[in-house]
């Protein structure tokens, strides 16, 4: 290689640190100056002049220089992305806090009002029909658990009111055994179906903490 080509070579090689040099330097605040790539072009030592056993080890620094520029400016990058990753999952958790508790709030004043209201609220009759006694349920249950509610109606009596069980004697909507148990939710509990849901009910929010949870019992031992 001759001197000029060399030359030329370490003009490009002092041009491409001072470019690096520069991101460096407005990184930090300093201000790059016209002349800085030929200023350090003309001071730079030939790289004929190096031995050639370090004439690698020049070109690697160089380039080991701009790679650890890039690495900062993709780690900041990393860094940003992150905080705003970071930032919108806060906020989503949030959000999702403050719609569940909104829910607990409405869940509970749902039940509380429903769990106020007594055989004494609905008509008076000599005889209801099914459809009669579920909106009787619907109105008495919190919605979020009617359905297991209902289940447990359905397999112990088919929502018959009246219904007895010929070998045991268990009696009504949920098979109380004995029967004189729906005593303590109303006096007229063979006639009116509604003291009967209240006391099962009760019997279930008491024992299982809920009807659902008694209906997950009910479906490991087909009884509750």
């Amino acid at each position: 290689m001759s001197r000029i080509s060399v030359r030329g070579f370490a003009v490009a090689s002092a041009t491409a640190v001072t470019a690096v040099g520069s991101v460096v330097g407005v990184a930090s605040g300093s201000v790059a100056q016209p002349n800085d790539a030929e200023a350090t072009a003309s001071d730079a030592t030939l790289l004929a002049d190096i031995p050639v056993g370090q004439q690698a080890q020049v070109q690697t620094a160089s380039l080991t220089q701009q790679a650890n520029v890039q690495a900062i400016a993709a780690d900041e990058g990393a860094k940003k992305d992150a905080e705003e990753s970071a930032r919108k999952a806060a906020a989503k958790s949030a959000i999702a806090k403050k719609e569940a508790a909104e829910k607990a709030a409405k869940d509970r004043a749902e039940a509380k009002a429903k769990a106020s209201r007594s055989a004494g609220d609905f008509p008076i009759q000599s005889s209801y029909s099914i459809a009669q006694i579920q909106a009787m349920a619907a109105q008495m249950v919190p919605s979020g658990q009617f359905q297991c509610f209902s289940n447990i109606v359905d397999h112990e009596s088919s929502w018959n009111y009246h219904a007895v069980n010929a070998s045991s004697g268990a009696y009504g909507l949920f098979q109380a055994l004995p029967a004189g148990k729906y005593a303590s939710a109303g006096s007229d509990w063979q006639t009116n179906p509604a003291t009967q849901i209240k006391w099962g009910l009760n019997y279930m929010d008491s024992r299982y903490g809920s009807p659902c949870e008694a209906w997950s019992f009910w479906q490991a031992n087909h009884w509750y």
